[in-house]
């Protein structure tokens, strides 16, 4: 009947600890520029499920650390030290997703997986799929997302850690 429904917003469930971790790493993000912003890399762990079959896509293309699950804290890790010579690693807060562009990147990249049709049915496809929406996102809608990073900082300083829109 025309109606569409929409997904529920992610919040996640935040401990005086974690506000004050996330304050805290507000205050000494704060001075970033969006050229700083530039020069971090971004990184994240989606599922995608598959007729249910779970598919594990590692979304890479830049690195950034938000305290994940431990099994991937480990991964990642171990990949960091094999490589430290071409990141400088930085601490990120835990259950912060708000703070993290690849979140946005990962729903956009999921919506397009899900006009597909036909649906990709292999983990091979959907990687495929990944692959081809990735190369479609838009430059500016890459750019607006740095661009959020100086505003996403000062709307957590304002919440004090707290949850913010974003």
């Amino acid at each position: 009947m025309g109606s569409q429904s929409q997904r529920p917003t992610r919040v996640p469930l935040l401990t005086a600890r974690h506000k004050a971790l996330l304050l805290s790493w507000a205050r000494q993000h704060y001075h970033y520029t969006v050229d700083d912003w530039k020069h971090v890399d971004w990184s994240d762990e989606s599922r995608f499920q598959l007729y249910r079959t779970d598919a594990r896509v590692r979304t890479l293309g830049q690195f950034q650390q938000n305290n994940a699950t431990p099994r991937a804290l480990r991964v990642v890790t171990k990949w960091l030290q094999e490589h430290s010579s071409d990141f400088r690693h930085s601490h990120w807060p835990p259950k912060s997703p708000e703070m993290n562009i690849i979140e946005d990147i990962r729903d956009a990249l999921l919506q397009a997986v899900e006009k597909r049709s036909p649906p990709p049915r292999t983990p091979m496809d959907l990687w495929t799929v990944l692959k081809d929406e990735w190369c479609e996102l838009p430059p500016r809608y890459l750019q607006t997302l740095m661009e959020s990073m100086p505003h996403r900082v000062a709307a957590l300083l304002c919440v004090r850690g707290g949850s913010t829109r974003y």
